[in-house]
């Protein structure tokens, strides 16, 4: 069987989307740092759109870290499939807007030779919470992260996006160069607040001089939405079985999609509008809405549904008391501590979060949404806890999320069997908790993560105790009759 290419196109059959634009006319205008399977999912998908009307937007997509995208991506010109499904069917389109895929470590001199170039005006993001080198407490640089201290030593072979953001800036502003707009799409409270503060604080210690240029930086926040689980093998064969070429990494994601972004792109932007993006003065509503809402509630279930024995999301959406918590969780404690969001119905959004849950053509794991609990749950779940306890109310939901991943990272199941268990502080927290086995002296431990939950939640005696009844109800009953309590009376 041929591979996708740009030969093939003409021979796909009819019902497959593909670029309605000349291929060979795209040039690159994005250097996207972090280009897995979400960003090709979602932002590439709008701006494969936008290249019907204005090639200048091209993509060039760049892995941190593995080669495997590019490798997979360049024997076929960059083209990829979009697989959208769910319970009614399934929809194929042929993206093409990333023109290029660079390794990083294999030629950072060619990335950052992308990323200062004239013709790039947005710089983007996807490199997850632990990208930012941050401390998720406060959103302050760690400026001992290693990467971070490589990079003030080697500025020109960057390991960090933030040492790379920053050596392009530099070299921008040594040729006369307006800088680029940053463009953070990670799931982060204020992203391209947070974003501009790790990228400023970083040129301070290169440079004073550079960091005033760095102030002159455009970061817009963004709200960004879309459910993409892994690819499997079986997913590369039947995207195969349609086109009747072999596509070596495709993308399987859900219908829905939403991108919410502030309005501030001084060397210009594609008009992503045209095809559903949203332009608003401050995204933060929007952001917190997701993060609380649909953030939360995917991290609580994924630990949990985990626990209990459940592949996938949809699996743990089907266990005994298991919807209940997330609506509970999302209606009860997650919605009143929302900020006014005109327009939008937020019953309506509940509902058709607990909708995309369900959706059983979506085959996303539980372990992949677990991943990086550390770097996830400030976010999506202290903060709403702290705003709980600043008005009084109970979090009694909540605390049990954040216990579900206590449990989950010490990298036991509730069986004995080892849980590959993926976070930047998965090894400090197996030997702060191994040889501990009360909920008290576990909890205790996991406190002590300034980083993670910072030091007025450690103080706090209400919410150590909260979180300690749920971890013992955990590992008293287990997760799958824990959550059977929900609907009926509690444990």
């Amino acid at each position: 069987m041929t591979i996708l290419i740009k030969q093939t196109l003409s021979h796909l059959p009819e019902s497959v989307e593909r670029p309605d634009y000349d291929l060979a006319q795209v040039t690159v205008g994005i250097v996207h740092l972090g280009v897995g399977a979400f960003h090709r999912a979602h932002q590439a998908v709008f701006t494969d759109a936008v290249l019907s009307r204005d090639q200048s937007w091209g993509i060039c997509g760049v892995s941190l870290r593995s080669p495997e995208t590019r490798d997979a991506l360049a024997p076929q010109d960059g083209l990829y499939t979009l697989k959208v499904q769910d319970g009614g069917g399934e929809r194929l389109r042929v993206i093409g807007s990333v023109v290029e895929v660079l390794v990083a470590p294999e030629d950072p001199e060619l990335v950052l030779a992308r990323m200062a170039a004239a013709q790039t005006r947005i710089v983007s993001l996807t490199v997850t919470e632990k990208g930012y080198c941050h401390h998720p407490a406060t959103g302050m640089l760690d400026e001992n992260h290693p990467d971070i201290r490589h990079d003030i030593a080697h500025p020109g072979r960057p390991k960090s996006a933030v040492g790379f953001v920053v050596e392009a800036l530099a070299r921008r502003q040594a040729a006369g160069l307006a800088p680029f707009t940053l463009l953070s799409c990670d799931n982060l409270p204020s992203n391209g607040h947070v974003l501009k503060r790790v990228v400023e604080r970083f040129a301070a210690l290169r440079d004073p001089e550079l960091a005033t240029y760095v102030a002159g930086v455009a970061s817009p926040s963004t709200m960004i939405d879309r459910i993409v689980p892994a690819t499997t093998d079986m997913d590369r064969a039947s995207v195969a079985a349609t086109l009747g070429a072999e596509d070596a990494w495709p993308v399987v994601t859900e219908p829905f999609k939403q991108w919410v972004l502030e309005d501030d792109f001084p060397l210009g932007r594609p008009r992503w509008e045209d095809y559903g993006a949203v332009f608003v003065h401050d995204v933060s509503a929007f952001e917190m809405m997701k993060l609380r809402l649909l953030n939360g509630s995917h991290s609580t279930l994924a630990y949990l549904g985990y626990l209990a024995g459940a592949e996938t999301v949809s699996d743990a959406m089907q266990l005994p008391g298991m919807e209940e918590l997330v609506e509970g969780l999302m209606r009860e404690e997650a919605t009143p501590t929302l900020p006014p969001l005109p327009g939008i119905d937020l019953a309506q959004y509940r509902a058709e979060l607990v909708a995309r849950f369900k959706n059983p053509a979506l085959r996303h794991r539980t372990w992949q949404i677990a991943m990086d609990g550390s770097q996830k749950l400030p976010q999506r779940l202290l903060g709403t806890i702290r705003d709980r306890i600043a008005t009084e109310m109970p979090y009694d939901r909540l605390a049990l999320g954040i216990a579900a991943w206590m449990r989950y990272a010490r990298g036991i199941d509730e069986s004995g069997k080892a849980i590959d268990v993926r976070d930047p502080l998965a090894g400090k927290i197996a030997s702060l908790t191994e040889a501990l086995s009360t909920p008290g002296e576990i909890v205790d431990a996991y406190l002590g993560l300034s980083d993670v939950f910072g030091q007025e939640l450690a103080d706090d005696r209400d919410f150590r105790a909260a979180v300690i009844n749920a971890l013992s109800t955990l590992m008293t009953h287990g997760a799958a009759v824990t959550l059977s309590s929900y609907g009926r009376s509690p444990l």
